[in-house]
């Protein structure tokens, strides 16, 4: 057991140097279940966050194509309830759920090259007719969750009828529109930072921007740490596979 390798969290947090304030780093994809110690959940989230203790700024920083709904809705939710004034930083993507969870921020701030996407609820049902009945009633209520949260943020600038229409279309937001829509506050120069790519979340979405796929095809600017947490990313996800197909799948 002490040999076993701790597998990479999908997020971090650090505290300054004054005790004042705190980051988080929420980058590659969501994760949902804990079958070691160190996998990551809402709980062990949880558990970070409150050891941060009373801080009195957060600055998360996202890059990650979404994930498991449940987990997301929950952090969401926990940052939502802090104490702290939360700057929300989209550093290349927020795509999914990430977006949902982008929504706890009081002030959200997006790069010029940066994107958000949004769309409904995914699930893999194997069943009968009243088991898929059901499932699509779930959905429904998933759905229900993420509508409030963004139109929370957005207020006047989207309308419940728009935001239905973007989600049933999977849209993918520039900083520009993000703006328009209510879903960003502030704009940022552009960055260099390379949008969090998973092959296995991707191959579930419609409409990836051609930029996107030609970054997973023709990479220009990842390390060779980044490809190699990249790659473990992406086993960790066919390996948990399996035990996705009968669960609700990230939105």
């Amino acid at each position: 057991m002490g040999n076993k390798q701790k597998k990479k969290k999908f997020w971090s947090m650090k505290m300054s140097a004054d005790g004042k304030s705190g980051d988080i780093f929420i980058y590659g994809d969501i994760e949902r279940y804990q079958f070691v110690e160190n996998d990551t959940t809402a709980n062990s989230f949880k558990e970070d966050l409150d050891a941060l203790g009373n801080v009195e700024v957060i600055n998360l920083y996202i890059n990650s194509p979404g994930g498991a709904v449940f987990e997301g809705v929950a952090i969401g939710n926990m940052l939502k309830r802090h104490s702290a004034h939360v700057n929300g930083y989209v550093d290349a993507l927020a795509a999914s759920i990430a977006s949902v969870i982008l929504m706890a921020a009081d002030t959200i701030y997006m790069p010029r090259n940066s994107m958000l996407m949004i769309h409904n609820a995914l699930n893999f049902v194997i069943g009968n007719a009243t088991e898929l009945r059901k499932a699509a009633d779930d959905l429904d209520r998933i759905n229900g969750s993420a509508i409030q949260s963004y139109l929370e943020k957005a207020g006047d600038k989207l309308s419940e009828e728009k935001l239905k229409q973007m989600l049933d279309a999977e849209t993918w937001l520039s900083a520009d529109e993000a703006i328009q829509y209510g879903l960003c506050d502030v704009l940022l120069d552009a960055n260099d930072m390379a949008a969090s790519i998973s092959d296995e979340l991707f191959a579930k979405y419609k409409n990836v921007p051609e930029a996107l796929v030609k970054e997973t095809e023709e990479p220009t600017g990842p390390s060779e740490e980044e490809m190699e947490q990249r790659k473990k990313i992406a086993e960790q996800a066919t390996q948990n596979a399996n035990y996705i197909n009968d669960i609700l799948g990230g939105i």
